[in-house]
């Protein structure tokens, strides 16, 4: 996330504050992350996986098998899908799908409320630019 500070010059500056990234790895090894949620958002949002692959930017094979696999992790499906014909076809989120999005975002949520303190740490004792990998791998060269 993007916001603007006033600098020690007294200068408005653009800068990053750290964000979480939240992957759940589930008991029976499945891993559950931000990618599937947005796979499965696009899909209530479009009601198809082409239209969600679409508004993504991701192919539908990659939808497709990240449905599959959201699918075969849960008990009972998260997604459906009817076939394609007079009335088009489409997929939409059952019950269980959208309380694992809303699941996923409540921890989330709780995830970065308890970490607000220490992602501003962060923020002070963090650079203003990553240094570039080239850099650092010249620096230690002898």
């Amino acid at each position: 996330m993007l916001k603007w500070v006033v600098s020690q010059r007294r200068s408005l500056v653009l800068m990053a504050t750290p964000r979480l990234r939240i992957r759940i790895i589930l008991a029976n090894g499945a891993i559950l992350g931000p990618t599937k949620i947005a796979v499965l958002e696009a899909i209530e949002a479009t009601g198809s996986i082409h239209a969600a692959a679409r508004s993504l930017g991701f192919s539908y094979r990659y939808v497709w098998r990240s449905v599959q696999s959201v699918n075969g992790m849960l008990c009972s499906p998260a997604v459906v899908t009817e076939v394609g014909g007079y009335t088009r076809g489409g997929a939409k989120l059952t019950a269980t799908g959208k309380q694992l999005v809303a699941i996923y975002h409540a921890i989330e949520s709780l995830a970065h409320t308890a970490s607000f303190h220490e992602l501003q740490a962060l923020v002070t004792m963090s650079r203003k630019h990553q240094r570039s990998t080239r850099a650092v791998e010249r620096a230690e060269k002898p």
